[in-house]
């Protein structure tokens, strides 16, 4: 017998499997929603139905009804307190195919708890801002595959990734802060220490050039660096009561970066591509490698350049 005729509707549509796996958390959270969601107009008919005839026609089946009705997401109007016999409005399935819907999505119930719960005008606005967020962690995992199979298919794949460039670097005097720190800090220690250090040269006329991360050692779940944020200024400034030093002029090669590359550990691929096309040009480095952020990290989108990855030569 098909899942259709069977009234199990949501998993012919490929709903089941995600209805029923839940994780403890996603439960917990939607369990805090004490509610059960109708969405009628005035004067609509509001006939009464039975589980049955719910299932089928909100596209979900009845073990999925029973999952939300214990997370208090969609409630049955009416449960028999002798046989336990539910039954529901018509009314309530034009939210339950919304559910239905938006689990296709892969979406955790405690999302579609927060959608529901919200004003109607306000739940586009939510939904949208929800896949932005899948699209940034898909656009984030297909680069870390494509890390994985350049490591899986050996390192002379890595030549073919990124266009190595070449350029000419002044000399900088620039603002600079310093810290051993693990890979699982780096991102919170950086979202900190630049917008600092941006904050320091703005009062001091602003930045000349972009700011850089210089990598002195490896930054690892076991190695700590250190790591040094550095923010160009105007050497022509008076006393700074900040710590600064001189960068000095150098050539450096490198290679740029969409913000999806940038995550950990995908954009080892970039400074394993650099570190060979030097090999390859009978080059060495001159200074530690860094990482140049010449746009607003935070305001680009999963393909938007970013960032360079330089090594001095």
């Amino acid at each position: 017998m098909s899942a259709v005729a069977r009234g199990d509707i949501d998993f012919a549509l490929g709903v089941g499997p995600i209805v029923d796996g839940v994780m403890d958390d996603d439960v917990s959270a939607v369990g805090a929603v004490n509610r059960s969601y109708v969405d009628r107009r005035p004067g609509e008919a509001d006939q009464p139905l039975s589980i049955g005839m719910f299932a089928r026609r909100s596209f979900l089946s009845m073990k999925a009804l029973r999952l939300y009705e214990r997370l208090t997401l969609l409630t049955p109007d009416h449960v028999d307190p002798a046989t336990g016999y539910r039954r529901y409005r018509e009314s309530q399935l034009k939210v339950a195919r919304l559910v239905a819907m938006l689990r296709r999505l892969d979406m955790p119930l405690a999302q579609v708890a927060q959608i529901l719960s919200a004003p109607q005008e306000a739940r586009a606005k939510v939904l949208a801002g929800y896949w932005e967020s899948v699209e940034r962690r898909v656009a984030s995992q297909r680069e870390l595959v494509a890390h994985l199979v350049t490591r899986l298919s050996g390192d002379e794949r890595n030549l073919g990734m990124f266009e190595v460039k070449q350029r000419e670097i002044p000399e900088q005097l620039v603002l600079t802060e310093q810290r051993h720190i693990h890979v699982d800090e780096l991102a919170g220690w950086l979202g900190s220490a630049m917008p600092r250090q941006g904050k320091l040269a703005a009062e001091l006329g602003g930045m000349v050039a972009p700011q850089f991360v210089i990598f002195h050692g490896e930054v690892n779940q076991d190695s700590d660096g250190p790591v040094e944020v550095c923010t160009p200024i105007d050497h022509g400034k008076a006393k700074i009561d900040a710590p600064t030093r001189v960068e000095p002029a150098h050539k450096e090669a490198y290679v740029r970066l969409r913000k999806a590359q940038v995550e950990y550990p995908q954009i080892l691929s970039a400074y394993d591509a650099v570190a060979q096309w030097l090999a390859t040009q009978n080059l060495t480095m001159s200074a530690a490698p860094r990482e140049v952020y010449f746009t607003d990290f935070m305001a680009a989108g999963p393909d938007d350049e970013v960032c360079d990855v330089a090594y001095p030569i």
